[in-house]
């Protein structure tokens, strides 16, 4: 018996690939087309938005939790939650969550030490790289990390807020990630974060410079092995 996996969507294409991926994965664990029962809840992207610009990350973190009651009913034995940077919110409800929940930075950091990486490159929207949701994570575990500069910080984030969380890909922008991660490559980094779960839309292993921690398919497997867990 599987426990049920509770998704808390914020964009479409990140909540999209960490459900695809649990599905088609799951295979593995359960044999030709299984995988565990599912079930995702979706807020509109503006209700999480309005908050976010204003910088009032409690009502961020509120709206993640009325997300959550709603799993709870559909059945829910955990949650996880594929977007990155709404994770910022965290602090503010921690204390209040109606079901176990899988961190995505922890996810991505306990595969980092499990790789033998030591200093990874950092990349996610500007509310995300320059929080503490990563570097407190990876600080726990004795890793080191590199932050994009203020004007790399910008490019990413226009990149994802106007391109990748409506799907499209461009040539230009795979480029510039490039180039992004060949200067952190140069700083010393021996991988890099996609923390935003958008990005993998455009970087991965076969792309980039650097090895890379796909945030959204890690925690989606991450997911995957709870609940293959008795409950």
């Amino acid at each position: 018996m599987t426990q049920h996996i509770g998704i808390v969507g914020v964009s479409a294409e990140g909540a999209a690939l960490c459900y695809r991926t649990i599905c088609t994965e799951g295979e593995q664990y359960l044999g030709t087309y299984g995988h565990p029962e599912v079930s995702m809840h979706t807020f509109p992207l503006n209700d999480y938005m309005e908050p976010l610009l204003a910088d009032e990350w409690s009502q961020v973190g509120e709206v993640m939790l009325k997300s959550m009651e709603k799993l709870v009913k559909m059945g829910a034995d955990f949650v996880i939650c594929p977007d990155n940077t709404v994770h910022q919110a965290m602090p503010y409800i921690e204390s209040r969550l109606p079901l176990p929940f899988l961190h995505i930075a922890d996810v991505v950091a306990d595969y980092a030490v499990k790789q033998g990486y030591k200093r990874l490159g950092l990349t996610g929207t500007e509310w995300l790289v320059q929080s503490e949701v990563y570097p407190e994570k990876l600080t726990q575990r004795d890793l080191d990390y590199v932050r994009p500069t203020s004007q790399e910080r910008h490019e990413i984030s226009r990149i994802i807020m106007d391109e990748l969380i409506y799907g499209d890909t461009n040539p230009a922008s795979i480029t510039y990630f490039q180039q992004v991660i060949n200067r952190m490559k140069d700083d010393g980094c021996d991988a890099v974060i996609l923390g935003c779960t958008e990005i993998p839309l455009i970087m991965n292993d076969g792309n980039s410079p650097l090895p890379t921690l796909d945030s959204t398919r890690l925690l989606a497997r991450a997911a995957l092995h709870q609940a293959m867990q008795s409950t």
